[in-house]
């Protein structure tokens, strides 16, 4: 697999690319991340430093975490701090940078966290902090919660991670960058930043230049669900920023006296992408915009493969850590090794369960659902029907299902729906045997990911961007029943990698089509689960070629390497570092 630099040769002088994200998730222990978004940033990173990518990363500290998830005994979620110390992890910096909010100046530091790739070349993480003496109470608490508090915290957040990001990286010694990723909109006011370095003054007074900013930024947009895109009114934006910035030039990206930042994000990008080859369709239709393409997500190997793969993948596919691409090879593995290894990861997360639960069994088809609570996600999918999940098990063999997921505070549909998968769970009468686990994070997704026997997605589409938990199962072998959205319509082979819900398109309302979804679920899940029990040699098959098929390609090796290609170089040599230009100058007269 390319190697972009060499191992010995990082240097501030040689990075080209700054990677913002308002999350990103590196170890467990590290609680900066809320899911999805925060995780994928995460594994691409590290899938940078295994591939000697010239990059830095940028976050918020996020220091009190998302929430600790606490579930009480009538089903109710109970958002907890989940505090992290960043001196365990990271390495205070000594440079500090002001930005200005309401007129107030906020001081910004950073902590550093070393990503090391599998030959030893480092990325640095910079997670910025507003926490420390000298700035205010407000300003202090804004790089503690992620996520956290009303719109106006948010707006002020995504300032400090788009404006204080990029100053950090300059006072840091970052003098050479010439691509700027934007994963997702939080970190769009850098592209106000950036503008302002491209002003020259004239007659007509100060001109700015679009085009070299659109030439030095990408965007990755992860979401078809018009909530997931930040907007605050105009008039506030530039309240809290002053008089420095071109507010004329992102005019663009205001309706309704919204500023909306992903449309600020589409105006001043060279690159756009949805991260899947739907989710891109989706996107050109959302926005009217031809232009963005699709580069579909992945998540990194060595990370989300359970260490007895990595045993097996070791002794059978060496080179896999570094090229996950050999793990097309997985179909030679013999069959009762991989079933081992399902069986010892399978063992460990029935253990989990076990710890607050009753009744589960390792010789029991088990189901997996770990995701995000929320209505369009449709957790309690596989309940819809009782009479018919009876039926199933009736004919077919016993099953048991675990859940795992949190729900937005704010989302109290979802809540509800939380509340009645943990009634479900707790009901000793209910046919099925249930459980639910709380505070889903990375240490659970990678036992959940590799202990169950199906990993079940149900969204209704096409709300589902990508997806990455069912990535992350095919790395262990674990293959899918889900809708066909996201992912999993350009991972499905049916029979093969896993099975389908339904159909891709549907002519009929949206009830109608849930209807005939559900049929066809119970129908698939009778003869999975009868599958599973009578022709174990078949079923570890389709293992394998979830591996061979789906984890050889759904991998961030292969995405960053389509970054590389279609994004960082895409748009050809860039001009020089916008920092150089204009109203630097101009500030000095």
């Amino acid at each position: 697999m390319c190697k972009y630099m060499p191992k010995d040769c990082f240097n501030k002088e040689e990075v080209t690319i700054a990677y913002f994200s308002m999350e990103i998730g590196l170890a467990n222990s590290m609680t900066t991340y809320s899911g999805g978004l925060g995780i994928l940033a995460g594994d691409t990173i590290k899938s940078c430093s295994d591939l000697n990518i010239p990059l830095v990363g940028v976050s918020l500290l996020n220091q009190e975490g998302y929430f600790k998830q606490v579930i009480d005994s009538e089903g109710n979620q109970i958002e907890e701090p989940d505090p992290w110390v960043p001196k365990d992890h990271a390495e205070l910096q000594p440079e500090i940078v002001s930005i200005w909010i309401q007129d107030k100046e906020v001081k910004v530091r950073a902590y550093k966290r070393e990503v090391k790739g599998v030959a030893g070349y480092s990325i640095p993480v910079y997670f910025l902090d507003t926490d420390f003496e000298g700035n205010e109470e407000w300003h202090r608490s804004l790089t503690r919660h992620l996520y956290g508090g009303d719109q106006l915290y948010r707006l002020a957040q995504e300032i400090v991670l788009g404006i204080g990001g990029f100053r950090m990286l300059q006072a840091l010694g970052f003098k050479n960058i010439n691509k700027y990723h934007l994963n997702e909109g939080h970190a769009s006011f850098l592209i106000l930043e950036l503008l302002s370095k491209t002003a020259t003054k004239s007659d007509l007074g100060w001109q700015f230049d679009p085009e070299l900013v659109k030439k030095t930024c990408v965007f990755t947009t992860h979401t078809p669900v018009a909530a997931g895109h930040d907007h605050f009114p105009f008039e506030t934006v530039k309240s809290f920023l002053g008089a420095y910035f071109p507010y004329n030039m992102v005019e663009g990206a205001v309706r309704d006296g919204q500023l909306n930042l992903t449309r600020m994000a589409l105006l001043y990008s060279g690159y756009v992408n949805g991260v899947a080859k739907k989710h891109g369709q989706i996107t050109r239709d959302m926005f009217g915009d031809s232009e963005i393409d699709h580069i579909t997500n992945g998540v990194h190997s060595v990370t989300w493969t359970a260490k007895s793969f990595k045993r097996i993948f070791d002794r059978y596919i060496p080179g896999w850590r570094e090229d996950p691409f050999t793990l097309r090879s997985a179909w030679g593995i013999p069959s009762e090794e991989v079933w081992e290894a399902h069986m010892e990861a399978k063992r460990k997360l029935i253990a989990i369960i076990n710890e607050k639960n009753e009744g589960f069994s390792e010789d029991v088809f088990t189901i997996g659902f770990a995701r995000r609570f929320t209505q369009y996600k449709r957790p309690n999918f596989i309940f819809r029907d009782e009479k018919a999940l009876k039926e199933v098990i009736r004919k077919n063999g016993k099953i048991q299902v675990v859940f795992a997921g949190k729900a937005h505070p704010k989302d109290f549909q979802g809540k509800e729906i939380l509340k009645e998968v943990f009634d479900i769970a707790k009901n000793p009468k209910y046919k099925v045997k249930v459980a639910f686990l709380e505070n889903y994070d990375m240490g659970l997704a990678g036992h959940l990911t590799s202990g169950v026997d199906i990993w079940l997605n149900n969204p209704q589409r096409p709300m589902e961007a990508s997806g990455t938990s069912g990535m992350k199962a095919a790395h262990n072998g674990v293959p899918s029943l889900s809708i066909l959205d996201g992912w999993w319509i350009e991972g499905h082979i049916e029979g093969v990698t896993g099975w389908a819900i339904g159909e891709e398109k549907y002519r009929c309302n949206d009830e109608l089509a849930e209807k005939r979804e559900l049929q066809d679920f119970y129908k698939k899940l009778a003869m999975i689960v009868r599958y599973y029990y009578k022709d174990r040699e078949a079923w570890i098959k389709i293992m394998k070629d979830a591996i061979s098929i789906n984890a050889s390609f759904f991998n961030t090796h292969r995405m960053v390497h389509q970054y590389v290609l279609n994004a960082y170089f895409k748009t050809g040599i860039i001009a020089a570092n916008p920092v150089e230009n204009g109203v630097e100058a101009a500030n000095k007269e």
